[in-house]
């Protein structure tokens, strides 16, 4: 045995293992040395079955390994704390780096893509365009009871916590992670980011997005509005975003009137319209009517509804789905015309329109709209056939004003938007014809206007009514001629009945003794553009209505002769707003356009018309009524303008080849020989009045004391029935020959001068229609200003005169003008 110390349980150094630096401390006292175990072998081990020494534990044993494994978990649980609070510090400095970093986006393109909305006059809807169904509103639109409803379906905490939910959230992005499909989780607030900011994408780049900016945006915004945003961006189903679109898609209301059984049903279809929807799937009524309880039990948990109220509740079958409203109909016609009322008069420009968003309050009245409809439905297209070519070319149109607020209440533009595009009640290339000869008495009156004589022009003035009779103007013949309906001469007539029978002849000769600028003057003041086209160069054939005015200009202007005289500019629109902006409307204000006693004047004659003259069908509207016919030049379009002290109107048929878009005479359609403004357009306009006017009191016309009354004087010419039916049932006019005024052939069926005689302001009848009204025929009168040889110097009025012939020769005898004692002012005495 070695006299060597050891270290214990430590190896034994070897051969070159330096001494120790000190002794080990000897057990017994001083000098005295610790007794060296015994080892076997070389190493100084114990040996074999040698027992340990008391104390000291086995190698390897239980309670070594115990504390190892002790240190190791120790060690484990350390490093887990750190990784997680590591962790937990660097998602904090990530979200609070996030928070910094990340701004509140702009709104995705989609959220806020809106259609606009147009309403009827009583808050109906009338059209949406757009292609997004979405109408914003405010929170205060929304009824409480809607606003806890959703609450109660969405987010009960709402107003109370956070905008965020971190547990809601990573559970549900755990669960995505796994594969287990889409997971919401979302508070209301983050359900807003996402439809509003964000997309719909499932992913977890969009869930921390949506989470950092849900924080932000619960610090920097109010909770109304958030509700409000997410009431706008939601999707209720039936194409429809927003809950003012859903009220309308499923209860056709809007959001304000909604029940609370109707507010608890659209909170609880948002959750998933196509599960809840009891109308498209019938088989989700179960499942609907348990999520309709839950958001009702919801309300009266929180103490939104009373356990007495609920129970009165019953489930609100929504209406029927309706397909995508379409420009069908007079539809398209409507928003056409409200559109262009917006721009042309600067409230909302085209561009700024396109955008979306804006709730339009229209001027029109849905029931009188709906029996303009009907009136046109009933009385015309019934007659039409399809085997008859040319009753394939009959268009209506018309317009119907308030007169005392100019408030378009009714307007008819076609058969339907989508077949035929352009509007008939605002297109302005079909001449006017005679509705425009009241103007030229109403302007008489206002001027204290005389004959080519010296007398006063009133009632009873008598004018000469032979057919073809020469205009003349201070004794000299003006080259122009035109012709009667049917080419019949009244003869000596006076002025009323002139009126009642529409005779041409004397208010060509009236539209020169007033003065034609003086009857341009008197339209453009009742409302007719004055770029109404044929108007400004119209000349002396202005009186018989060469100029082509819309259906709603001519019932602007027939409205300001029903207001006796003062002009209320016409409006479409009443009321403009785009969210909170309350666009400005102009408001339409009384313009005094022609004394009372002028207008007043027209409207005595007028009511003749409808009493006993070309316009007696109107007399179907039961009301007492004034108004005029019209037959434009070659019966390319009948007129009737008319009104009652509180309504007028202006009904148009119109002749045009659907394929050519040229304008056509309508000899023939509907089986008669021609359309004049007595037939269908004076029975439209009686059965729309009618219906249009009914439950309203009935109101006579209160005439200026200062109107002249006719006096009785009969007049010498030929009459018959005919004469009075503006010859709706008559045979089509022949053509006379070509005079040397190359004069226009009359309006009001003054009948056609052939080709050399078109006075040239209407469209030839194989012209498309361009809406500039001049066709330019093959006549020598342009625009409808006369191009005959004039006199050189005026002659003495008693002083006859022949008739030039179409070579310029003078003539005599039958071939002349009248028997040499007429005079030529046109007027005889009774």
């Amino acid at each position: 045995m070695s006299d060597e110390p050891t270290r214990g349980d430590d190896a034994p150094p070897g051969p070159d293992t330096p001494p120790p630096s000190r002794p080990p401390e000897p057990i017994g006292g001083p000098g005295e040395r610790r007794p060296r175990r015994e080892t076997a072998g070389a190493g100084g081990g114990r040996g074999p079955g040698e027992p340990d020494e008391p104390g000291t534990p086995a190698p390897g044993g239980p309670g070594r390994r115990a504390r190892r494994a002790r240190r190791r978990l120790a060690l484990t649980v350390r490093l887990l704390v750190g990784t997680f609070l590591l962790g937990v510090v660097l998602l904090a400095g990530a979200l609070v780096l996030g928070y910094l970093l990340v701004p509140i986006p702009e709104p995705n393109q989609v959220a806020t893509a809106q259609s606009n909305v147009y309403l009827y006059a009583d808050g109906s809807l009338l059209a949406k365009d757009g292609d997004v169904d979405r109408e914003n509103i405010t929170l205060a639109q929304v009824p409480k009871h809607t606003q806890h409803a959703v609450l109660a379906a969405e987010d009960r905490d709402f107003y109370n916590e956070s905008g965020v939910d971190p547990e809601a959230m990573i559970r549900a992005g755990w669960n995505m992670l796994r594969g287990e499909g889409k997971q919401s989780g979302s508070t209301i607030t983050q359900q807003y980011v996402k439809n509003y900011y964000l997309s719909q994408e499932r992913t977890i780049t969009r869930k921390l997005e949506e989470f950092v900016i849900a924080m932000k945006l619960d610090q920097e915004v109010g909770k109304n509005e958030i509700l409000a945003g997410y009431l706008n961006t939601s999707y209720f189903g039936r194409n429809a975003y927003g809950l003012q679109a859903a009220a309308r898609a499923y209860y056709d209301k809007p959001a304000r009137e909604l029940t609370v059984a109707e507010g608890a049903y659209l909170a609880a279809v948002v959750n998933s319209p196509s599960r809840y929807d009891v109308v498209a799937n019938p088989d989700n009524r179960d499942r609907a009517v348990a999520r309709w309880n839950y958001v009702l039990d919801g309300m009266v948990k929180e103490g939104w509804l009373t356990p007495a109220d609920r129970r009165e509740l019953e489930f609100p079958t929504p209406q029927p789905i309706e397909p995508p409203m379409s420009l069908s109909g007079q539809r398209g016609y409507l928003l056409e015309a409200v559109r262009t009322y917006l721009d042309e008069e600067g409230i909302v420009s085209e561009s700024r329109l396109a955008g979306g968003g804006f709730r339009i309050t229209t001027t029109l009245d849905r029931d009188k709209q709906e029996a303009f409809v009907a009136a046109v439905e009933e009385q015309l297209y019934p007659q039409l056939s399809e085997e008859r070519e040319v009753d394939g070319y009959v268009r209506a149109g018309g317009t119907s004003i308030d007169p005392q607020t100019g408030d378009v209440v009714a307007m008819y533009g076609g058969v339907s938007f989508t077949e035929q595009y352009t509007n008939n009640a605002t297109r302005t290339d079909y001449q006017a014809a005679s509705t425009f000869k009241p103007f030229v008495y109403a302007t008489a009156v206002a001027e204290d206007a005389e004959t080519q004589d010296g007398d006063p022009i009133g009632p009873s003035t008598v004018y000469d009514g032979t057919s073809k009779r020469e205009v003349v103007d201070d004794g000299r013949r003006i080259g122009y001629n035109p012709q009667n309906e049917g080419d019949h001469s009244h003869g000596d007539i006076p002025v009323s009945e002139a009126m009642d029978k529409s005779v041409n002849a004397v208010f060509a000769q009236m539209g020169v003794d007033v003065g034609p600028e003086k009857v341009r003057e008197t339209l453009v003041g009742a409302g007719i553009p004055q770029d109404t086209p044929a108007l400004a160069n119209a000349g002396a054939s202005i009186s018989l209505g060469t100029a082509t005015p819309s259906t709603l200009h001519l019932a602007q202007a027939y409205a300001t002769l029903a207001n006796h005289g003062e002009r209320v500019d016409y409006r479409l629109v009443a009321e403009v707003t785009r969210g909170e902006e309350e666009v400005v409307v102009p408001e339409s204000k009384p313009v005094r356009a022609m004394p009372r006693v002028a207008a007043d004047a027209a409207t005595a004659l007028l009511r003749g018309v409808v009493e006993g003259g070309t316009g007696t069908a109107a007399q179907s509207a039961g009301r007492p009524a004034a108004g005029k016919t019209g037959t434009a030049e070659k019966d390319r379009a009948a007129w009737f303008a008319g009104y009652t002290p509180n309504l007028a109107t202006v009904v148009a048929i119109m002749g045009q080849d659907p394929e050519t878009g040229a304008q056509k005479a309508l000899h023939g359609a509907a089986g008669l020989a021609k359309i004049s403004g007595s037939g269908f357009p004076a029975r439209i306009w009686g059965q729309y009045t009618g219906a249009a006017l009914a439950g309203e009191p009935v109101i006579g016309f209160d005439l200026s004391p200062d109107v002249p009354e006719p006096s009785p004087v009969p007049s010498d010419g030929e009459d018959s029935e005919e004469d009075r039916q503006d010859s709706e049932d008559g045979t089509e006019p022949e053509a006379p020959a070509p005079t040397e005024a190359g004069g226009p052939g009359g309006s009001d069926g003054s009948g056609d001068t052939g080709d050399a005689g078109d006075s040239g302001t209407g469209a030839r009848e194989d012209a498309p229609a361009t809406g500039n009204g001049h066709g330019g025929g093959d006549g020598d009168e342009a625009d409808g200003k006369p191009t005959g040889p004039r006199e050189p110097a005026a002659r003495d009025r008693s002083e006859p005169e022949p008739a030039p012939a179409p070579d310029g020769t003078a003539t005599g005898g039958a071939a002349g003008e009248k028997a040499a004692g007429e005079r030529l002012s046109g007027r005889t005495s009774p």
